[in-house]
């Protein structure tokens, strides 16, 4: 189950767009109107346009080097080279602690880690930076899931959903989560 989960979030992250132009980050003034327009979306092609759109800006730090960084530390993590990944991930943080993208791909990493309470910790930080990162509210509910911890989950997952409200597979997780919860429920109970 961790392993599908992992690739759950693993093609939401890396299904993003890796070039990057130039300055941009989760502050950046394009962003509010593809949010609203994901929001609003009827059809899966204008959702798919706008959120490849909203990756794409995340994915922009503003410099040249910290961006192939964050490239070369994605291609690690796909190659489940995570030594490698986390030593780029690490140097991104550490020159840019303010760039949100940085710390969700090493939220994703630890997670791909076994490594939950840290990437619990790089979720927030993802989260408080950006708000509206619907792929830390998706990772966390991941984590919360695998943690076997259906509240949280669901919690995080309605979050993501609330910003992204065609997250792919986020229903059909959602609804297995509730049934988590209602099975653990039946059986306090009895």
């Amino acid at each position: 189950m961790k392993y599908a989960l992992a690739l759950l979030w693993l093609a939401l992250v890396l299904g993003a767009p890796l070039a990057a132009p130039a300055r941009a980050d989760q502050n950046d003034p394009r962003l509010p109107p593809l949010f609203d327009e994901l929001k609003d979306a009827s059809d899966l092609n204008t959702v798919g346009t706008a959120e490849q759109a909203i990756w794409g800006i995340w994915m922009e730090s503003g410099s040249d080097e910290i961006d192939q960084l964050l490239r070369q530390g994605s291609f690690h993590m796909q190659m489940q080279s995570f030594g490698a990944a986390l030593s780029h991930f690490n140097a991104v943080i550490e020159a840019l602690p303010n760039f949100a993208e940085g710390w969700n791909k090493r939220a994703t990493l630890y997670f791909l880690m076994g490594e939950y309470t840290k990437s619990i910790a790089d979720c927030e930080k993802t989260l408080a930076l950006e708000p509206r990162h619907f792929g830390a509210l998706f990772g966390l509910g991941l984590i919360y899931s695998e943690l076997e911890e259906a509240p949280k989950a669901i919690d995080a997952i309605e979050r993501a959903l609330k910003v992204h409200p065609h997250l792919q597979n986020a229903p059909e997780i959602m609804q297995r989560l509730k049934a988590r919860l209602k099975s653990q429920e039946i059986w306090v109970v009895s």
